[in-house]
Formats: C-alpha cells, structure tokens, sequence
C-alpha cells in the first residue's frame, strides 16, 4: 500500500511555489491579512485560489457570485481567472472590509468585479427576485447561514454550474467526536444536509480547510 502524504508547511509552500504565481496586489492582500492577526484566518489559503482559478478556466465559467469577501483575496483571485467579458458579484455587510477589497481592486485594475454592500440574505433575496442566474457560487462566509446562503444559491446556479463552499473540515473538528463546540456542530449539521441533497453531485477536497464542490444536476 503507498504511503500516505503528510501535508506539512513545508510541501505546501513548494506547492504554491511551484504553481500559479501570485500577482504583486494578490500578495499585497496577502501581506495586509497577516498584519491583522486573527482576522487573518478569514482569508482562503494561497492553494485554494489557485484551485479555484483552474476551475473557473477549465469549466468556462463566466458569470460568478461570492458569499463573503473579507478584503477581497478571493474574488481578486477569481476575477483574474475569467474571460475579458466575465464579471463577479460579491457580497459582504462589512463595510472596513469591504472598501480595503475595492482599494485592492482598483489597484489591480480589476474592473469585472462588483460589490454589493448590505447583508447577504438581503442581497440573494434581491438577486432570486431579479432572475439572475451564475455559474460559479462561492460561499465563505459566517456560518450560522451558511444552509441559507446553500439552499439560496441552488436558485441561483445554472445546470451544471459550480457552487463550492470553504470551512467544510472546520481545522479537521468534523471528524472528532470530542468537538461538540457551536461552530463544529454547525459545519457538521451543514455537511450532512450536502450529502442528503439529491439535487446535486458532491464531493470534499482536502484543500485549505477544505472545499466542498457542489454541481447542480
């Protein structure tokens, strides 16, 4: 039987250095996160936005919307990833976090990128109403709605588009039965109602603190 690979700091920095370089504004981002401490753990991992970069070249994708943005790491990463002609919505309540995002943005000249600035249920109650249909839905926001954020974006995703939500190993407390705390409770409750959902084809990557890829049926 092989052995199984560790994945240390050390392999996943080769990793990352051996994949997609990161733009100077995408490391700036970087740069700024680690200067906030805690806050910083809000940011998805350096392997996980070039995951999501091949994804959205390799699946065409054209038309994204993202749940959470902190100071835009993400969507930045995601926006260089499409076509002249694509464009992502993102959705966030905080407003510090979200002008820091839009001084990135600008800064790298990405102008397919669209803030929407007020509670998330609000703005996907307000995209349901307008008919708008994605390709891409990524959910990395707080917890407590993230079954809302899901069964929301299920309306809001094209046949066979992608929806992929962050935290869904939660530090790796899913799978430990002596981690009863709120949020672990949560994730777990959230990932059993994923695997009963029949609407879609599921699976969890072990990227980051892992990756669930929802694709519509």
């Amino acid at each position: 039987m092989p052995k199984k690979l560790e994945l240390n700091d050390n392999l996943e920095m080769y990793i990352i250095d051996q994949s997609e370089i990161l733009t100077d504004v995408q490391k700036e981002i970087i740069k700024h996160n680690i200067s906030l401490g805690d806050q910083k753990k809000l940011q998805i991992s350096i392997s996980q936005a070039q995951f999501l970069q091949t994804l959205i070249k390799i699946s065409n994708v054209k038309k994204i919307l993202e749940i959470g943005s902190f100071t835009g790491f993400s969507a930045l990463s995601m926006a260089l990833a499409l076509p002249s002609d694509g464009s992502l919505t993102s959705l966030d309540n905080n407003l510090e976090f979200s002008n820091k995002a839009k001084s990135f943005f600008k800064k790298a000249n990405e102008k397919k990128i669209k803030q929407i600035i007020k509670p998330a249920i609000k703005s996907l109650k307000y995209l349901k109403a307008s008919n708008q249909i994605f390709d891409l839905i990524f959910i990395d926001a707080d917890k407590e709605n993230y079954l809302n954020y899901y069964d929301t974006s299920i309306d809001l995703i094209k046949k066979n588009g992608l929806i992929i939500i962050d935290n869904v190993l939660w530090h790796g407390e899913v799978a430990d039965n002596t981690k009863n705390d709120k949020f672990t409770k949560i994730i777990r409750e959230f990932n059993k109602h994923i695997k009963q959902d029949n609407r879609i084809i599921k699976n969890i990557i072990p990227i980051g603190d892992g990756l669930t890829i929802c694709i519509k049926k």
